[in-house]
């Protein structure tokens, strides 16, 4: 039977997300609109971004961290461009945005010394192979697969190479030792619930070394530049942004930072992630037709859950059939107001995806559970 009870907030999308609970357009109300983001107001409230990211995330007082163009892309694109070329990389991918990163290392920049270790959907390459004498691009969590990384016992101390983390759905959700690694970046589209547009890049001192003793063989666009005369741009990590930032979005992000600080902070946030992920692994356990993606316990992502479909009738379809089926059911749980946004990324494999980071209460995931029974039955049956 179709269930009566759908879940207060419907929005499970995997980015955006879905925002913080009892967010509403009032929490804009204080923002800066028609201020110059350089007047000594409108960079107030961007260092004020910055310093509660950096207290909330325990980031070292010798690392830096700075507001930079076009999300997380941006600044894994600045990252890379700017750093990378100085040594060998190691480039990890186990689903599309890593095997992006992939994809700009081997194909854009053409680095002559590159090792790929790929892994398909559900699964992660042996991290054991990791050479630390070489810079390593990673993503923490596959956004589109649900695999996060075991830990960070695999992350030399002791590294020659850099450690270049894309860890956009992990931070704020998962325990990521900033000291293990040399640059991090996300968005504050993910976790925390903001707008998009911006994103976070967090260098470490050995990363600004690689920047001032290292000039790259290509022509760097404004928005990647974080030298001047081979000096370090710190200004850029200190309010100056390279563009013009959306006030209206740096309010928001500020809302969420807040919202994050009155919960007890990252333990909280994590704790919450974490619990909306046990809430889903004991529907599954119960649930003969689904499954995880991610094939290792270990390895299952608390924000991006990533869900195959399992049931003999679903596994014998064609390909093509599969991937309708998936739609359907996502289409079908939108049209009945129950969840928004839950089919897989395109290049991900049929089934559903679910976030669960910390602005999703447990208690919507639970409603949801009976519709998604609900919603299969119905696909399946018809």
């Amino acid at each position: 039977m179709k269930p009566s009870l759908r879940p207060q907030n419907q929005c499970f999308s995997s980015g955006p997300c879905a925002k913080r609970p009892a967010w509403s357009p009032a929490v804009l109300e204080s923002a800066l609109v028609g201020r110059s983001h350089r007047s000594k107001s409108g960079r107030a409230r961007i260092q004020e971004v910055i310093d509660r990211s950096r207290s909330l995330l325990g980031v070292p007082a010798d690392y830096h961290l700075g507001v930079v163009p076009a999300s997380d892309t941006g600044a894994m694109e600045m990252a890379m461009w700017s750093l990378l070329g100085a040594r060998g990389v190691d480039a990890l991918a186990w689903e599309s945005f890593g095997q992006g990163w992939v994809t700009d290392i081997t194909k854009q920049l053409k680095l002559p010394d590159v090792r790929v270790f790929a892994a398909d959907y559900g699964k992660i390459p042996d991290l054991s192979q990791v050479d630390w004498t070489r810079d390593v691009v990673f993503t923490w969590n596959g956004t589109t697969s649900g695999v996060r990384v075991p830990g960070a016992g695999w992350i030399a101390d002791e590294r020659e190479g850099l450690a270049i983390c894309d860890a956009t759905s992990a931070v704020f959700a998962m325990e990521v030792p900033i000291t293990k690694l040399d640059v991090v970046t996300y968005s504050w589209q993910k976790v925390l619930g903001g707008e998009a547009q911006h994103g976070v890049l967090i260098l470490s001192p050995r990363a600004v070394e690689r920047l001032e003793g290292y000039r790259p063989a290509w022509p760097l666009p404004k928005i990647f530049r974080m030298t001047k005369s081979g000096k370090f741009s710190e200004a850029i990590f200190r309010a100056d942004t390279i563009n013009t930032p959306s006030m209206l979005v740096v309010e928001d992000a500020l809302d969420g930072l807040k919202w994050a600080e009155g919960l007890g902070g990252l333990p909280e946030l994590v704790r919450r992630s974490e619990a909306n992920l046990a809430a889903v692994a004991a529907w599954v356990e119960r649930t003969p037709w689904v499954d995880f993606l991610a094939e290792d316990p270990a390895t299952r992502s608390c924000t991006s859950i990533c869900l195959k479909i399992v049931d003999p009738w679903f596994v014998a379809l064609p390909g093509e059939e599969q991937a309708l089926a998936s739609k359907k059911i996502a289409s079908l749980l939108e049209e009945e107001g129950a969840a928004y946004d839950i089919a897989p990324y395109r290049e991900a494999p049929p089934g559903i995806r679910l976030w669960g980071g910390a602005t999703v209460e447990r208690s919507d995931l639970e409603a949801l559970f009976p519709w998604l029974d609900w919603a299969y039955a119905e696909v399946k049956n018809n």
